[in-house]
């Protein structure tokens, strides 16, 4: 299922936050959205999920406006894992899981073995199994992240939305993170800070700057000295990866302001 914004404008006390934003992820494709502090990388997302309606523009998911659809449909298409995605109460890992079924049962419908199954799949698929009796507060955060991974894999979503699912987590989980979000086979629509691991992770990326897209392509395409310079304000040498050929960006200095 492909996902394609067209013309998206937010606009919020009298401020442009994202302009006349056109984006498209291919179904299967894992597409980045890369850019400074402040840039519209979250706000775009919002749009996808629903958590912000457009001022002007569209969001499709699969054809369809994302707000024609209705929740449970949208949510049955669609899964999200945002920066302030955390569980309050003292929840098992497993229960946790659970809550990803939610789309597809009714108010106080009971969990089926369909259902068990699918969440103890969606745990063996992000390698945590083992954690499914442990209560949620207790974890790490990478045990965390996985475990939100496995509660939208769960979901059986086509299309899975990420807002910096690295954050705060240490290279191992960094990497971990982004191999189980490859291996998913999803349409993946990803906001990713690290600029390297972008490269790594993603089939073709977007730069945005103060709310518009500034370039598009694959890694090797967008990740150039001159637009890491424009967009970024800093010195950056490319090299290839000696492993997968992906660029990979050499830091330098900042650039005069």
């Amino acid at each position: 299922m492909d996902v394609e914004l067209t013309d998206v404008t937010v606009t919020a006390a009298g401020r442009r936050l994202i302009s006349d934003l056109r984006l498209r992820v291919p179904s299967g494709a894992v597409v980045g959205l890369v850019g400074p502090n402040g840039s519209g990388k979250s706000t775009t997302l919002r749009c996808v999920y629903r958590a912000l309606r457009p001022s002007a523009g569209r969001v499709l998911l699969g054809g369809d406006d994302v707000f024609a659809l209705s929740l449970r449909d949208s949510a049955r298409r669609l899964a999200a894992l945002t920066q302030d995605s955390h569980v309050e109460f003292d929840f098992t890992v497993a229960e946790v899981v659970t809550m990803g079924r939610s789309p597809h049962k009714g108010l106080v419908g009971p969990d089926t073995d369909q259902d068990r199954e699918i969440c103890a799949e969606a745990l063996r698929r992000v390698g945590a199994a083992h954690l499914a009796a442990r209560s949620f507060l207790t974890l790490s955060g990478g045990e965390r992240q996985r475990v939100l991974i496995a509660r939208a894999l769960a979901q059986r979503p086509a299309v899975l939305v990420l807002d910096e699912p690295t954050n705060h987590l240490d290279i191992r989980h960094q990497l971990e993170v982004l191999a189980l979000v490859r291996q998913a086979g999803l349409t993946v629509l990803a906001a990713l800070h690290d600029l390297n691991l972008a490269a790594a992770a993603c089939d073709r990326l977007y730069v945005l700057a103060e709310g518009r897209v500034v370039a598009s392509g694959t890694p090797e395409e967008v990740l150039t000295p001159e637009v890491v310079a424009e967009v970024f304000g800093v010195r950056a040498h490319v090299v290839a990866h000696p492993t997968s050929g992906a660029p990979q960006l050499i830091f330098d200095a900042p650039l005069p302001r």
